[in-house]
Order: C-alpha cells, then sequence, then structure tokens
C-alpha cells in the first residue's frame, strides 16, 4: 500500500510539476501586481485557463510586440523536467514517510504550491499574497477534514496554534529587522506552522529551527564566497519551506 502511495504521489508530483516553471514566470513581478501576462520576450501569454496552462516555453519570435528582430523568445524559467523531478521527488518522500494516513493527502496537495513559491521568491524576493494567504486556509481548511477522518496521526488544534504562534514568531522577527525577513516570510510562516503544529510542537520547532539553519548557512556561503555582503537580502522562503519539509518527514516518520 506503501509503495503504491508513493508511486502516485510521484506521479502527481510530476504531473503538477510541468506547469510550474510558467506559472513562476507569471508570479514573479514587482509588488502591487498580481501577475504577468506577458513571456519574458513581451508576448502575450495565451492557452488555456487564461494562459495559466501550456508549454513551459515561447515558442514566438521577436521582442515585445511593435518591436522588430529583438530575437526568439524561450523558457520561462528553470527547467522543466528538474521541476517536474523535484516536485515528484518531494511528493514521493512526504507519502513514502507518511504512508495511508489521510494527512498523506494534504501534503501532496499543497507540495506543488509550496514549490512555486520556492521558485519565485528564488526569483525575485517576493511571495506573493495571492498565494501565501490561500496556503495557509487551504492547509488549516485541510488538516481539519483529516483530523475527522479514521486513521489521521496528528493534531487539528496544536496545527492552529501552531499556525499562529510560528506566525507570530516571525512577526516578531519582521519587526526586529524589517530589511531582512519579509512580510511575505510571516505570511508563509501561517502556512508552514500549521502544517509542523499538526505533528505538534517538537516537531514544529524542529521545522522551525532548521528552517532558520539553512538559511543561516546559505547566508554564510555567500558572505565567505564574496558573492554577498553581511546585510544582503536573501529569499528567505526556499529555506523556510526546506525546514517545513525536513520537519514533516520526521514527524510522519515518528507518526509512524
Amino acid at each position: 500500500m506503501r509503495t503504491l502511495l508513493t508511486l502516485v504521489a510521484a506521479l502527481w508530483g510530476a504531473g503538477t510539476g510541468l506547469f510550474l516553471p510558467r506559472a513562476a514566470h507569471r508570479f514573479s513581478v514587482d509588488p502591487g501586481r498580481p501577475w504577468s501576462d506577458r513571456c519574458p520576450g513581451g508576448h502575450r501569454i495565451t492557452g488555456a485557463f487564461s494562459g495559466w496552462l501550456g508549454r513551459a516555453d515561447c515558442r514566438q519570435t521577436g521582442g515585445t510586440e511593435g518591436a522588430e528582430g529583438a530575437g526568439l523568445c524561450g523558457p520561462y524559467g528553470p527547467s522543466t523536467v528538474a521541476v517536474s523531478a523535484a516536485t515528484a521527488l518531494v511528493c514521493a518522500a512526504l507519502a513514502a514517510a507518511a504512508g495511508p494516513h489521510p494527512e498523506t493527502a494534504v501534503w501532496v496537495l499543497l507540495t506543488p504550491v509550496a514549490v512555486l513559491l520556492t521558485l519565485v521568491d528564488h526569483r525575485v524576493h517576493r511571495l506573493p499574497d495571492v498565494l501565501t494567504l490561500p496556503l495557509a486556509a487551504t492547509t488549516a481548511a485541510l488538516l481539519g477534514i483529516a483530523a475527522g477522518l479514521p486513521s489521521a496521526t496528528g493534531s487539528w488544534p496544536t496545527a492552529l496554534l501552531g499556525g499562529l504562534t510560528l506566525g507570530a514568531a516571525y512577526l516578531v522577527l519582521f519587526l526586529v529587522n524589517p530589511s531582512g525577513m519579509g512580510f511575505g516570510d510571516v505570511k508563509l510562516a501561517l502556512a508552514l506552522g500549521t502544517a509542523l503544529g499538526w505533528y505538534g510542537w517538537q516537531i514544529l520547532l524542529t521545522g522551525a529551527f532548521a528552517g532558520l539553519l539553512y538559511g543561516s548557512v546559505y547566508g554564510l556561503g555567500m558572505v565567505v564566497a564574496r558573492r554577498a555582503g553581511r546585510k544582503s537580502a536573501i529569499p528567505f522562503g526556499p529555506f523556510m519551506i526546506g525546514g517545513a519539509f525536513t520537519g514533516l518527514l520526521l514527524g510522519a516518520f515518528a507518526a509512524a
């Protein structure tokens, strides 16, 4: 059963991952804009569901509409194969760790959104409200449903408290050092804290600490390599998500 579940999760991750590079490009915009309707070369994005589904590259020629001879367009962002493989790997790992429990479906369903946020934050150092806030609400709602099903291994009340606690902790960090912590990180912490809190306070602390550790190691490495200064801003969302992934794996193994 666990093997079949892992395979299904991997297929879900691989399939949804195919559409993430295009979505990441559309969400990688300046603050105040919900998303972009143009490809990197300036062509209007078309396709199913108002252009959200489709190829991860632009096959049109020329630059911005109306310009002459601006060259060929290409991919919207990172390799589609790499993103699809990474999403499949994360989904498979979570399914293998959590096993046949209702919360497994929650982790697998929401993984593509976490990967999308990672891609966007890496590109533009921004975590859009249109993704973070629905992610927090959806995580809480889905875990509420999971808690009412047989064989659930976590606690929904603790999950809700975990989301509020981690969100409050990141709010304090933001207020203390707004140049080093974005308000998008605070909103992301609501969703991640809810997910980690499902497995209890120890897992919440472990996942939160892991995210801070990963970000600190990366920042230190950039300084040592002289690719950034001590006050340079780094996209912290990917490390928060990586820490949450670590915590969920540990929590799932412990609850199995």
